[in-house]
């Protein structure tokens, strides 16, 4: 739940797409290995999971003599490297959210969660991502470990003084839609030129898109990125940029981290766990950021999966450590351990959810949270989804730079989209 894991949500986009075509002889080598040592293996990423929850759950299976590892750098190359190599498997993985898609295509390599009880849980937890670990047939790879409901960050005091609204729910009622949100980000202008209300507008790009229930590639394999849905999208990016509401801050960089506590940055819209890196980043604005709906309708960020490889030992007891780890209680206590938001709704009404937050003026932001995570809307994500988006935030650059007109940065980024689309067989 670092501030890397949402560089890693932006820039992971190249590396899925090459793993999309190279994991399966990846996943070949790796199927029917067996763990010969005497442990159940668990692998997770650092951060990926709370600790006190992983510490139980280890005491509440003595018998498994679960061994947990958390490995640094590229998680998911590591993975696939083990595989490959054929040794060393573990029984139990995480798998990012941003990889999920692009694993989907060798869910032969995984169990089928269904096939070892998973339909008891399932149930529990929200049907949009599951989904994200479904197969067009039907099989679960993946149980949830958390997800990544966003919401609009902001400077309260910066809105107050520039007379905008300031409580969350008047801000939720005013900024509705981003139309709203670029209308008040003339106001902010006017007021206060230092704080355009839209830090970066690829980031702004990002988030319309997830709002929707298509991307850029559709269940039937065609590319439909040059389609009404994503060029909306595009529109209202290039008009925060060309109204000149946004400050070209990409999220995670010096410029950000400074902005946040010092006023220029105002607004963030982003995952529950971006509160994290804000939090990070202010020390003398403490108090002063508040959370409201995101204009346009909830979207999700990132949140990641418990998978069981075929090389697992003992499936059917494997599966009982996944749901025991990741049942309503635990996801709570891993909230409250590292801000890792529950996929559970049932976690969404214990204390350490609904507990006031000083940092956010004594908000509990989980009633902004909680309601934007039940309504996520089911988008199906393409394993080469990603790939194919990365063009169009390399386009909306070259118009905030202004090297290039929106309609020709368009253009490009359809052309470019469709060509690595092409080579991989979308149609």
């Amino acid at each position: 739940m670092e501030l890397s894991r949402r560089t890693l949500l932006a820039g992971s986009f190249a590396a899925v797409a090459a793993a999309a075509t190279g994991c399966s002889s990846s996943m070949d080598a790796g199927a029917g290995k067996k763990n010969t040592t005497g442990n159940l293996a668990l692998w997770c990423w650092p951060g990926g999971l709370g600790k006190s929850v992983v510490d139980d759950t280890v005491a509440h299976f003595p018998d498994q003599h679960i061994k947990y590892t958390e490995i640094g750098g590229d998680f998911k190359q590591k993975l696939l490297t083990t595989i490959n190599g054929g040794t060393g498997i573990p029984d139990v993985t995480g798998i990012k959210g941003e990889d999920i898609a692009s694993l989907l295509p060798q869910a032969e390599r995984f169990v089928d969660l269904k096939s070892v009880g998973a339909d008891s849980v399932l149930g529990d937890y929200l049907e949009w991502k599951v989904k994200q670990a479904t197969t067009l047939d039907g099989k679960v790879i993946g149980l949830p470990i958390d997800i990544g409901p966003t919401a609009l960050f902001y400077r309260e005091d910066v809105f107050a003084k520039a007379g905008l609204p300031s409580d969350p729910a008047k801000v939720g009622a005013q900024l509705k839609t981003w139309e709203d949100l670029l209308a008040a980000g003339l106001e902010l202008r006017k007021a206060n030129p230092k704080a355009p209300i839209v830090a970066d507008a690829t980031d702004m790009f990002g988030t319309i898109v997830n709002q929707g229930t298509e991307r850029y590639i559709d269940k039937d394999n065609k590319f439909i990125g040059d389609q009404d849905h994503i060029r909306r999208a595009w529109d209202l990016a290039v008009k925060a940029i060309t109204t000149k509401v946004e400050g070209r801050t990409p999220g995670g960089t010096p410029d950000w981290n400074a902005g946040l506590d010092q006023g220029t940055v105002p607004t963030v819209t982003g995952a529950a766990w971006v509160a994290l890196d804000i939090k990070a980043a202010c020390k003398t604005s403490i108090g002063k950021w508040r959370v409201a709906p995101t204009p346009g309708g909830p979207a999700n960020f990132g949140g990641s999966f418990l998978t069981i490889t075929k090389s697992a030992a003992d499936p059917a007891a494997a599966f009982e450590v996944i749901k025991y780890l990741l049942s309503p209680d635990n996801q709570a206590k891993a909230f409250a351990d590292a801000q890792i938001f529950p996929a559970t709704p049932a976690a969404y009404d214990k204390p350490q959810l609904k507990a006031a937050d000083p940092f956010f003026g004594g908000q509990a932001t989980i009633d902004v949270f909680g309601p934007a995570a039940k309504n996520i809307p089911i988008a199906y994500e393409a394993p080469l989804d990603a790939a194919v988006a990365a063009p169009y935030t390399a386009a909306l650059k070259s118009v905030q730079a202004g090297s290039k007109s929106s309609e020709v940065a368009w253009q490009q980024a359809v052309s470019q989209a469709k060509q690595i689309g092409k080579r991989q067989g979308v149609q």
